[in-house]
């Protein structure tokens, strides 16, 4: 099936009229800024979801939010918003919450998780996590990308954005080369590539036998087959880090950009690199988002959702040490 093609010159005449950005399409709001690219100069504002106040907290950390605007959407939706997020580590699970400002409060659904780590007779896993939800203008359905294990990364389809019906695989590290141990924290926008019969684009993490993390991606023509790149998007050697990941998809100036977090060693702070619409460009642009020593960040942020509300441009993200922090809202 196919995708109807994304107008990014209206999106940005329409930007520039209102301030606004498109909620669902991961797009950033032009507005004045002192960010690389002339993007929104994001500032912490509150700390959104914290484990210890989850019903469902099975192993103390949460990770890899996904804000969706579901208003338009959906016929009936428990908000909003929804924004989904899980815990890493086993047992994992794709939990939701939702709410009518992206400023909060979320409301976490009473029933999480809704993926679990075994769904027969697809698979049985140690664990599922890292959520990105993806609308599908011509199936009218929300995409769920998930990953479990950290080798595969799996798709789901929803009418409603609770009740999901498993598609199939489509990500591994027998799809990457020789040595490929990780492939995950997947990210899908609708994004048109003429010259590859594409009308999707995934962002990921991967990892391999040096164990160095670096940004990868594909492309694809229905969001559920796929090509993948053979060669890094982003080398972690590029941007001074031992590993990046959690990247994220921005459209700025007629022109694509990457958003990504080094590890907390390397800085701990979100980095941007424009890659152009074709992905041909690699123009390391510096520090997006510099996180801050104190709390809930404590030197890192990572894995972030962009979204507007009000024609205010929002940033949802993990603040906190990987697997100790919490969910965490920016402001540009």
């Amino acid at each position: 099936m196919s995708e109807p093609r994304f107008d990014r010159r209206l999106f940005l005449r329409v930007g520039a009229a209102t301030g606004a950005a498109v909620t669902l399409g991961g797009l950033a709001a032009p507005s004045a800024s002192a960010a690389p690219g002339g993007f929104p100069d994001y500032a912490y504002v509150r700390t959104l979801l914290t484990p210890s106040q989850l019903k469902y907290n099975p192993t103390g950390e949460i990770i890899f939010p996904c804000v969706r605007g579901v208003y338009d959407k959906l016929a009936s939706p428990l908000g909003r918003y929804y924004l989904y997020y899980g815990p890493h580590d086993a047992p994992g699970g794709i939990c939701l919450a939702y709410g009518d400002s992206l400023e909060g409060p979320f409301t976490e659904y009473p029933n999480n998780p809704i993926v679990a780590r075994d769904w027969s007779p697809h698979y049985s896993v140690s664990h599922v996590a890292s959520p990105h939800v993806m609308w599908h203008e011509s199936a009218k359905e929300l995409w769920l990308y998930f990953h479990g294990e950290n080798t595969t990364t799996r798709l789901a389809r929803s009418k409603d954005g609770i009740n999901f019906t498993y598609d199939k695989v489509v990500l591994s590290t027998s799809m990457l080369p020789s040595g490929t141990t990780e492939t995950s924290y997947a990210r899908v926008f609708p994004h048109e590539l003429p010259s590859r019969g594409a009308h999707y684009v995934m962002v990921f993490m991967l990892n391999n036998t040096t164990n160095h993390r670096d940004i990868h991606w594909g492309w694809s023509a229905d969001g559920r087959t796929w090509s993948y790149d053979q060669q890094p998007l982003i080398r972690h050697a590029d941007v001074g880090a031992v590993n990046v990941g959690g990247p994220h998809l921005l459209y700025r100036n007629n022109s694509t950009y990457v958003v990504y977090n080094k590890d907390k060693e390397s800085g701990g702070d979100l980095m941007i690199t424009e890659v152009g619409n074709d992905f041909s460009r690699r123009a390391h642009l510096g520090v997006f988002y510099n996180s801050r020593n104190t709390a809930p960040e404590n030197g890192r942020s990572a894995a972030p959702s962009f979204g507007t509300d009000g024609g205010v441009p929002y940033m949802i993200y993990e603040a906190g040490e990987r697997l100790a922090g919490s969910i965490a809202l920016a402001r540009g």
